[in-house]
């Protein structure tokens, strides 16, 4: 591994270290949105490798999202969860399918919901605290 890569990782993972649990939401929805336009590019250049790659990892940043949102926070969490429900289960069919569209859908989606949480991390004190769960602190 090069000096330049390993100084790459250290500072990303230092960024995620330091990040308050909101910021690691935005950081997460910042990377599936990521995925999903490679997936979509890959998927229309029909880079099928590359294309699954990326859904598989949107996928399981989808699982993240779903496995640590704590449904009982407040009255919307339900529904979000859902969402992330019907996300997941469209990826999957978009990655068995190679349907694009799909892909692209699930982005359309899930775009106004991660500028939602850009939002409101912005509105918050940038600060640090463990959830007592172990989960990322957030709804």
């Amino acid at each position: 591994m090069t000096t330049l890569s390993t100084a790459r990782r250290s500072y990303l993972a230092d960024q995620v270290l330091a990040a308050s649990p909101a910021r690691l939401v935005t950081m997460l929805y910042d990377r599936l949105m990521l995925d999903l336009s490679r997936a979509e590019t890959a998927q229309r250049a029909g880079e099928w490798s590359q294309a699954t790659t990326q859904l598989v990892h949107a996928q399981s940043i989808v699982t993240e999202l779903m496995t640590t949102l704590d449904v009982d926070a407040w009255d919307g969490a339900a529904q979000l969860h859902a969402i992330y429900v019907y996300a997941l289960s469209t990826l999957l069919t978009a990655s068995s399918t190679r349907d694009a569209e799909l892909t692209a859908s699930v982005c359309e989606l899930l775009e106004p919901i991660r500028q939602a949480w850009h939002d409101a991390a912005a509105a918050l004190p940038a600060t640090r605290s463990a959830a007592p769960n172990g989960s990322l602190g957030v709804a």
